[in-house]
């Protein structure tokens, strides 16, 4: 029975080899989610954050981030994981463009490891991903976030909801607009679906920038009855 199964695991990895997530080079042994030269390179975020998005800061010192000591957000308090890099752009591309669907598992499982202590002192109660528009869930066939969440709540035992935010306006992508067009752009771009009876809920998305998408998103998580809302992201960028 066990020769059986290698056996099978052999003819698996030779059908669908699996591939690093970073450098995407194909990894010769089965369990093995990442290369051993790209374990060196992933590194999660260490050093100063700002006490409310976690973005990295340079100074010490400083408390909050240049966009957090300026305006007020929805969320409580967010975590991103990696620093948004070269490295992690092109690996987040791949999973969100060229159908790395199992990027978007093996993050989630890392943000749960990474994340663990953070979420259990938020008291979660439910995890929310961030929704894409329905004509871009069927061009894409599936949603990122909805991927990491999964993975996320599968490690921490915590149910994910993935169909009590719905956003209702395809936006233009993010990426290619500037901070006030971001916000602009994302406007209203969200409904609940249901409500909720209070509670803490955590959003999850891929990418952390300028914060639009998960403010809007955590403004009408709270019109629709959650407590507190925070948020995980696998990448996040500077708050210098």
């Amino acid at each position: 029975m066990k020769n059986k199964k290698i056996i099978m695991n052999t003819f698996l990895d030779i059908l669908y080899p699996r591939h690093c997530p970073v450098c995407h080079n194909i990894i010769g042994f089965r369990g093995q989610k990442i290369c051993d030269s790209c374990r060196e390179k992933l590194q999660p975020v260490t050093g100063p954050r700002c006490y409310k998005c976690s973005r990295p800061l340079s100074d010490p010192g400083q408390e909050y981030c240049r966009d957090c000591s300026s305006r007020r957000h929805f969320f409580e308090q967010g975590i991103g994981i990696f620093p948004y890099s070269t490295l992690l752009q092109e690996s987040l591309y791949k999973l969100k463009y060229e159908k790395r669907q199992e990027y978007g598992t093996f993050y989630g499982e890392l943000g749960a490891l990474w994340a663990k202590e953070q979420i259990s002192r938020w008291k979660i109660d439910i995890i929310v991903p961030v929704p894409l528009h329905r004509k871009r869930l069927e061009k894409r066939g599936y949603n990122q976030a909805e991927l990491i969440a999964e993975a996320l709540g599968k490690r921490l035992a915590l149910p994910v909801n993935k169909k009590l935010l719905k956003r209702k306006v395809n936006t233009r992508p993010q990426k290619d607009l500037g901070p006030a067009e971001r916000k602009a752009n994302l406007n209203n771009a969200f409904i609940s679906k249901g409500r909720l009876e209070g509670g803490n809920v955590l959003l999850v998305d891929d990418i952390y920038t300028t914060g639009a998408t998960v403010d809007e998103a955590a403004r009408i998580l709270k019109k629709a009855g959650a407590d507190r809302v925070y948020f995980l992201v696998i990448a996040i960028g500077s708050g210098a």
